[in-house]
């Protein structure tokens, strides 16, 4: 009997490895004789780099790079088992979680860091990038990004535009003249399950921007500034980015990648599918395993247990796919047409969160166990 293994992280509580390991824990005891195949899996939000990471055999790389308020930050990104592919979560520089409630400002906050990223990428050998398009504390239109990678933005009087989302209302002169060459030839994909445009009533400053701080009238002076940015874009470099699906992420970092670069965005947890071989690793798969911290009707929508559950019966249709999760929320028979062919929550009783965080291996290794024993009970196999 074969069975994949690839559950998302539960987040604050198991990395995508961990998760992966404590399931095969279970199944173990269940079913000693089975082939398992660990895959562990993320969407291109948080913890897309470990788990890559830790399915291909790469390893972290750590570096200097500006945060989002302009202050030195140590950032990592990954290097995967390729040798030639980085994989980079665009927070692990300019995200939310450099400021507080007293320094956040969308207005001034930058994406520099996450240019120094792919930079020194480029300087270790990369010609393939994953970007992580999430978590940010910006609303730059990735122009910090382009500045650190050779971008010049002029103002009327020739001078170089500050940081920060406000300062793109003076935009008049895009300078590409001093792009890193390297960027010609690098495949960029853009792992992003937003679909929202750069501006607009559900761009990037409208929509996330009061998450990073925004009242009312910094979302419109920020739109304002993109809707000029963009404009000044497609009038110097001939690229309109405004409108596109998946601009707005990011603060509009989206937008900034596929403006200065060849970069194309993709759903993230098909990307995660495609680096970790998880097609082709499910050939022949009798079961799968996978999960995360919360299932619901929202999974259907590109979240991982869907992704592996479309991935794996791409390959074994007739695998039969069992996802578990931390939570269980409304509308789950929705996901049962798509892919996903039982739920099953993992805390047997109530407590705090502390609590449940503190027995989430334990509780996820058990819950595989019972399932597993079930199975072992229905193919009339030995537990």
């Amino acid at each position: 009997m074969k069975i994949i293994i690839a559950p998302d992280s539960f987040k604050g509580c198991m990395s995508a490895e961990q998760a992966a390991k404590a399931m095969e824990r279970g199944i173990r005891r269940a079913l000693p004789q089975a082939e398992c195949v660990l895959v562990p899996m993320a969407d291109g939000g948080e913890g897309t780099v470990q788990s890559l990471v830790d399915a291909t055999g790469g390893e972290l790389l750590e570096t200097t790079v500006t945060g989002p308020l302009g202050t030195p930050v140590r950032a990592q990104y990954g290097m995967l088992g390729d040798g030639r592919t980085a994989v980079i979560e665009m927070a692990a520089a300019s995200g939310i979680a450099y400021v507080d409630e007293r320094t956040r400002d969308p207005r001034i906050t930058t994406t520099y860091g996450t240019g120094e990223l792919v930079r020194d990428a480029l300087d270790h050998g990369v010609t393939s990038f994953i970007i992580g398009l999430g978590g940010s504390a910006t609303n730059d239109g990735g122009a910090g990004m382009a500045q650190a990678l050779g971008v010049r933005l002029l103002d009327a009087q020739g001078g170089e535009l500050p940081f920060g989302g406000a300062a793109l209302a003076d935009l008049a002169a895009i300078d590409v003249s001093g792009i890193d060459p390297r960027l010609g030839t690098a495949d960029i994909r853009l792992a992003s399950d937003v679909t929202n445009p750069l501006t607009g009533a559900q761009g990037a400053s409208a929509v996330f921007g009061p998450q990073k701080g925004a009242d009312d009238a910094t979302v419109a002076q920020l739109d304002a500034a993109l809707r000029h940015y963009a404009a000044v874009i497609r009038s110097e470099l001939g690229r309109d980015v405004e409108s596109i699906p998946g601009a707005g992420a990011a603060g509009g970092l989206g937008a900034g990648f596929l403006a200065f670069t060849g970069a194309h965005m993709q759903s993230g947890v098909s990307l995660v599918v495609e680096a970790t071989g998880l097609i082709q690793q499910a050939a022949g798969a009798d079961w799968c395993f996978t999960g995360e911290g919360g299932i619901d009707s929202q999974t259907q929508y590109g979240k991982t247990p869907i992704g592996v559950a479309q991935a794996v019966k791409s390959s074994s249709p007739r695998c039969c796919v069992v996802a578990l999760a931390g939570t269980v929320g409304s509308g789950i028979e929705e996901l049962y047409g798509k892919g996903i062919d039982a739920v099953f929550g993992i805390i047997p009783r109530a407590g705090s969160l502390e609590q449940v965080l503190a027995a989430g291996e334990w509780n996820l290794e058990r819950c595989a166990e019972n399932v597993s024993r079930l199975i072992a009970c229905t193919a009339g196999l030995q537990a």
